[in-house]
């Protein structure tokens, strides 16, 4: 058995650690340096035939692995619609993962059970869908998309008299799947996993902000999968989705949102007419590691139709006792998982229902100074900023991407690279809850540099 007090000290040194690399994150270079990530081959080589100190196994984890990470946890990074984790979600995860609690049972864990009940119901109001839908803590929205999915393809087979849990889809009736010809890449991997595959998707043009094109939507009925964006990953746009959701309803189609960052619009009064209608949809898809900005992984998948994703996600086993209260594992694929819902608790307690309106609003207002003084310095903002989305063209796609990886290399900041309707673009995410002002005229400044430099030696 472990001595208590060096499990103590082990943990206490673990924290420190943790705390002094959070501290020093906008001391270093967003992107690991080239030999710091070479380093990484001391932690491979042989398995160990002896035991290693546990105090050593820190050690060089910290002392090797910490510098060649990537400071997405710090408040400059601006790519891929990454967050960083708010420090008293940061503590609740420390803290859950000494619980080291069973989520996926009441009877395993009540604690965790009931703080996704919580957080599920704060939620829902938070994001004005309807309180009655039922709700999965899951990986990210990947995994959102493929229970959402497949509560609806229950859904939509039940109606036609087709038992896809229990007979397959081998022979079943058809569902038409329509979505936007810039649908997501997770939403198109979901579909394929849950048997729609990728070859019979219905791909509805848009327009020059990415949106699906209204007018050329084809006919909707009660087997149609309507699958609706609400925030494209390139430009920030959103599908039409009010009127989207009145011809699903009308249609008797099960309409779903994806809304990984996007539905988050919902928070801010100037942004929520974005999202106006999308409480009618049936099924939304969204991450909390991105603007709840709780630590990895955090995904969240509401179902209006409870009992469709009971049905779709719940596999009775005699051992498994039957509790009155919610069972989470009746609402996710996995039985076995952590309790990622008590730090999305934490995140909505801490910010409280302003709090969040306010991490939100921020991130979109600072876009909008980003693309402002791109603009300003002469080079082409590619969409409407209506979020936290900014694509900026510096001239030629090589000049432009040759931009982009001085930017990288400079570390000030860090920013990827896109092409987007034909357009090589970099592509800015402000997404943190510790980015400041300062931040954004730092990055700015660096960013313009880069640009100067680059162009200059061009």
């Amino acid at each position: 058995m472990a001595d208590q007090q060096a499990v103590t000290q082990l943990l206490t040194e673990a924290g420190a650690r943790a705390a002094h690399y959070l501290a020093t994150l906008d001391d270093r270079p967003v992107q690991p340096t080239r030999a710091a990530i070479d380093r990484l081959t001391e932690l491979g080589g042989d398995l160990p035939v002896a035991t290693t100190d546990p105090f050593t196994v820190l050690r060089l984890l910290d002392e090797i692995g910490s510098p060649a990470t990537v400071a997405s946890a710090g408040r400059r990074f601006f790519g891929f619609v990454i967050g960083g984790s708010l420090p008293v979600t940061v503590a609740a995860n420390w803290l859950t993962t000494a619980w080291d609690q069973n989520a996926g049972l009441f009877v395993a864990s009540p604690t965790a059970a009931r703080l996704e009940e919580y957080a599920l119901r704060w939620l829902l109001d938070l994001l004005h869908l309807p309180a009655e839908a039922a709700g999965a803590f899951v990986t990210g929205t990947s995994m959102a998309h493929v229970t959402g999915l497949a509560a609806a393809r229950h859904a939509l087979l039940w109606r036609q008299g087709w038992d896809a849990e229990n007979d397959g889809l081998f022979g079943a009736p058809p569902i038409k799947v329509v979505l936007s010809a810039e649908a997501h890449t997770t939403l198109i991997k979901a579909l394929a996993i849950v048997g729609f595959g990728r070859n019979n998707l219905i791909r509805v043009p848009v327009d020059n902000q990415g949106r699906l094109r209204i007018q050329d939507l084809p006919p909707l009925d009660s087997s149609t999968l309507l699958c609706i964006q609400a925030g494209n990953v390139n430009s920030g746009a959103f599908d039409p989705v009010d009127e989207l959701c009145d011809r699903a309803r009308d249609a008797g189609a099960w309409a779903h949102v994806d809304g990984a960052f996007g539905l988050w619009a919902a928070v801010v009064p100037e942004l929520a007419h974005l999202v106006k209608g999308a409480e009618k949809a049936d099924s939304w898809s969204t991450d909390a590691h991105k603007w709840l900005n709780v630590p990895y992984d955090s995904g969240l998948l509401f179902c209006r139709d409870a009992d469709a994703l009971r049905t779709a996600m719940s596999a009775p086993a005699a051992y498994l006792p039957q509790q009155i209260a919610r069972e989470p594992s009746h609402y996710t694929p996995e039985l076995s998982r952590r309790a990622r819902g008590v730090e999305v608790w934490a995140a909505l307690r801490h910010l409280g229902r302003q709090g969040v309106t306010d991490l939100v609003e921020r991130c979109c207002q600072y876009a909008t100074v980003f693309a402002d003084g791109l603009r300003a310095a002469g080079y082409e903002i590619l969409n409407d900023v209506v979020l936290n989305q900014v694509l900026v063209s510096f001239g030629t796609p090589e000049v432009t991407q040759r931009v982009i990886k001085r930017i990288q290399e400079d570390g000030t900041a860090w920013c990827g690279g896109t092409v987007w309707q034909g357009r090589t673009a970099m592509r800015i995410s402000v997404s943190s809850w510790a980015t400041t002002g300062d931040d954004i005229e730092r990055s700015l400044e660096a960013m313009l540099a880069a640009a100067r430099q680059e162009i200059a030696g061009s």
